[in-house]
């Protein structure tokens, strides 16, 4: 860290301006580990640090990786899609089983007021749910959860209205034809982030069906992420909570 630190100084004797230094920050490199390159200034870039992608990767591979960020000074490594036998050999602070998100470090507190409201259509759509659940916890979100809320029950979904109306952005997540986001969007003065999911039967088409009925919907305010992209829809919440900085 001494390179920052003869920065700040460049910037405490007037050599360099505060924009110039907050430039160099955010250009600063990569650690190079041969088999992957470890982003570590991601956070001071973009505000939020880099998260491990665990599949297709070993857990030397992952434990590496984290280590490299740990020791640029990121305080939380959160590894996404990392399923349990690797967990299990890894030795991380908190392991996530149905969200398969596994973390090392800090837990955060949230350091937001607003809500971000998760609504399933059904209880087969909590692993993705789980996943953008735990992400947008560990970035800082107060969570609400409302899980089997489909519109094949719709009075499920109408019992819910004040944490609809509450929210400060809105998660469904939903198989199937995937209507629930768009009676959500009906619902509510929110951001909606609609997540369709590979559930349902051969003519769903492992969630191109869901995808299509999200991407169509009449609903506005209604933003759709890819198919079983939990993690990106946690994220994107949190984005959107954080807007105008910490309340």
């Amino acid at each position: 860290m001494s390179d920052i630190r003869d920065l700040l100084e460049k910037v405490r004797s007037g050599e360099i301006s505060p924009e110039e230094a907050e430039a160099q920050l955010k250009l600063k490199p990569f650690v190079d580990l041969g088999f992957a390159k470890p982003d570590t200034h991601r956070g001071v870039r973009q505000g939020v640090p880099e998260v491990i992608y665990g599949a297709g990767k070993t857990p030397e591979q992952i434990k590496q990786i984290a280590d490299a960020l740990t020791e640029a000074g990121q305080k939380t490594v959160i590894v996404t899609r990392l399923d349990a036998d690797k967990a299990s050999a890894l030795d991380m602070t908190k392991y996530y089983d149905v969200a398969r998100i596994g973390v090392y470090g800090e837990i955060p507190s949230p350091d937001t007021d607003g809500s971000v409201v998760i609504l399933t259509g059904g209880t087969s759509d909590l692993p993705v749910a789980e996943e953008a659940a735990v992400t947008a916890e560990l970035l800082g979100n107060n969570v609400t959860r409302l899980y089997d809320v489909g519109v094949a029950g719709i009075h499920r979904l109408l019992a819910h209205t004040e944490e609809i109306m509450n929210a400060k952005v809105i998660i469904a997540i939903a198989g199937m034809e995937g209507a629930l986001a768009s009676v959500v969007g009906g619902l509510a003065d929110c951001p909606v982030i609609a997540v369709p999911t590979s559930v349902g039967y051969g003519a769903s088409f492992e969630g191109l069906s869901a995808l299509l009925s999200m991407l169509n919907s009449c609903a506005s305010g209604v933003s759709v992420v890819n198919i079983d992209n939990g993690f990106g829809a946690g994220y994107l919440a949190s984005m959107i909570n954080h807007i105008g900085g910490k309340n």
